[in-house]
C-alpha cells in the first residue's frame, strides 16, 4: 500500500501533515481574531466614554454662587500669587435627603459643620489646610437668600453665613475676614462623606482614649482602628464625648482624620486598584456641588493631578488662632496679629509651618541671688550674620511663621 504522503501535492503535502489548516482557513480564522479584537477596543471605549460621562454628570453645578459671586466681584479680594489657588471646602449639616434624614428634622435650612481653606501653592510642593471655627464671631455682609430676598450685613455666628446666604455668602465672608481670593469652593453633606470613606475601605485613626458618645451613636475602644463611613461621621461630628467639649478639639480630631485619609487615598491601595478607585471617583463626583470651574471630571482630575504628589508632611493642617470672645466665652474671635500674619503668608503664596503646642513647663522653684541673663531673642527672631561689605546693615529675610497644627505624615499612635 502506498503512503499518500509520499504522493507530491497529496493531502498530507498540502495540510502539512495534517497539523496546519488550509491557507484559506488560516485566513478566515485571523480576520475573525481581528474583527474580535477590533469589538474589544471599540466596546472598551464606549465602556470608557460611558464611564466619564457618568462620572462627569454626576457632579452638582453651583450655578447661583457664581452669579452671586459675579455681583459683587469689585469687592472681592484681587489675586496677589499667579498659580496659587484657595478652594473652600464646606461641610453642610443640611438634614434633606435619604441619607441626611437620620441626623435630624428637615427645616429646610443647613449651617456649615465645617469649614476649610484649602491653600496650594503655585509649585504645588504642599498644601495648608485652615480650619474656621463654626463659633467664630464675624462680619458677615448682605447676602442672597434662597427666597430672593436679601439680609443686611451684621456682626454674627460665622456658620450662620451659609444658613443665610449659603456657599456665595460663605465665599465672601471667608473673602472678608481674610482677605484670601477664594478661587473654588466645594461643599459636601453627611451622607456623601460616608460614602467617600466606605469606598476606600475605611480610614484607619488612633484614640488615645475610649469614646462613648451616644449623640453621634458612636462607641469606640482606645488605640488604632479603622473607621467606616457611619463611624467616621460620628467621630468628626462628635463633640461633647471627648476632652473638654470645644468646637477646638473637634476640628482637631477632623484634621487628624483628614490627614489620615490624605495618607490613604494616596496609596497604592486605592490611586492604582481600578476596584476601589471607580467606586470612590463615583462617590465624590456624586457627593459634592462645586463652582463652574470644578463642576466637571476634567476639572476635578486638573486639581487632583497636581497634589497628588505631594508628601504627606508636607500637607498641613491647622485652626486660625483664636480665643473665647469676650462678649461669649461660648464663641470665638481671632487672636491678633497672628490670625493676620498667617492670612498675609497664604494671601502672598508664602510658606507657613505647622508644629504640635509645646509642653506645658512644670514649675520651678525661683533661683535665690542670681543675676537675670540678658534677654535673648525667640527662634523666630534668629537671623543670619550681616554681610560684612554693606557695613551691617543687610536686611535679613524674615523667618517663616510657625503655628499650632499637624501633618498628614505626623504619627496618631506613639
Amino acid at each position: 500500500m502506498t503512503d499518500s504522503a509520499g504522493i507530491p501535492g497529496g493531502t498530507a503535502a498540502a495540510g502539512g501533515g495534517g497539523s496546519r489548516p488550509p491557507r484559506s482557513r488560516r485566513r478566515r480564522l485571523l480576520r475573525w481574531v481581528g474583527l474580535g479584537l477590533a469589538f474589544l477596543v471599540l466596546a472598551g471605549a464606549a465602556t470608557g466614554w460611558w464611564l466619564y460621562n457618568k462620572l462627569d454628570g454626576n457632579i452638582t453645578e453651583d450655578t447661583s454662587a457664581a452669579a452671586e459671586l459675579r455681583r459683587y466681584e469689585r469687592d472681592r479680594p484681587a489675586h496677589f500669587a499667579g498659580g496659587a489657588q484657595n478652594i473652600l471646602l464646606i461641610g453642610s449639616d443640611s438634614r434633606s435627603g435619604y441619607d441626611n434624614a437620620r441626623y435630624g428634622q428637615d427645616e429646610g435650612t443647613q449651617r456649615s459643620d465645617t469649614t476649610i481653606l484649602l491653600h496650594l501653592p503655585a509649585d504645588r510642593r504642599s498644601a495648608t489646610a485652615v480650619s474656621i471655627p463654626r463659633d467664630l464671631m464675624a462680619e458677615i455682609p448682605a447676602c442672597l437668600k434662597a427666597d430672593g430676598s436679601r439680609t443686611g450685613e451684621r456682626f454674627a455666628q460665622f456658620n450662620w453665613a451659609f444658613q443665610w446666604g449659603g456657599a456665595a455668602c460663605t465665599i465672601r465672608t471667608v473673602e472678608k475676614l481674610t482677605g484670601i481670593r477664594v478661587d473654588h469652593h466645594m461643599v459636601i453633606d453627611f451622607g456623601g462623606f460616608k460614602k467617600m470613606v466606605d469606598a476606600i475601605g475605611g480610614v484607619e485613626i488612633c484614640l488615645k482614649q475610649p469614646m462613648d458618645d451616644p449623640e453621634a451613636k458612636l462607641r469606640l475602644a482606645a488605640g488604632r482602628q479603622t473607621l467606616q463611613g457611619e463611624q467616621a461621621l460620628g467621630f468628626v461630628r462628635a463633640r461633647y464625648s471627648l476632652g473638654n467639649g470645644s468646637d477646638t478639639e473637634r476640628m482637631e480630631r477632623q484634621q487628624q482624620f483628614l490627614g489620615s485619609l490624605v495618607k490613604k487615598v494616596q496609596s497604592n491601595g486605592v490611586l492604582l486598584n481600578p476596584a476601589r478607585l471607580y467606586p470612590l471617583l463615583d462617590a465624590a463626583t456624586s457627593s459634592v456641588t462645586t463652582d463652574p470651574g470644578l463642576a466637571s471630571l476634567r476639572g476635578l482630575y486638573e486639581l487632583v493631578r497636581g497634589i497628588r504628589d505631594i508628601p504627606t508632611d508636607q500637607v498641613k493642617f491647622l485652626t486660625v488662632p483664636r480665643q473665647p470672645y469676650a462678649g461669649d466665652p461660648n464663641r470665638d474671635e481671632l487672636v491678633e496679629p497672628d490670625a493676620a500674619r498667617l492670612f498675609q503668608q497664604l494671601r502672598m503664596d508664602k510658606p507657613v509651618t505647622v508644629a504640635p503646642p509645646p509642653p506645658q513647663p512644670e514649675p520651678v522653684p525661683e533661683p535665690v541671688n542670681t543675676i537675670e541673663p540678658p534677654e535673648v531673642a525667640g527662634a523666630e527672631a534668629a537671623t543670619e550674620p550681616a554681610d560684612p561689605t554693606d557695613g551691617g546693615t543687610a536686611q535679613v529675610p524674615a523667618p517663616v511663621p510657625t503655628f499650632t497644627g499637624t501633618t498628614a505624615g505626623t504619627a496618631d499612635c506613639r
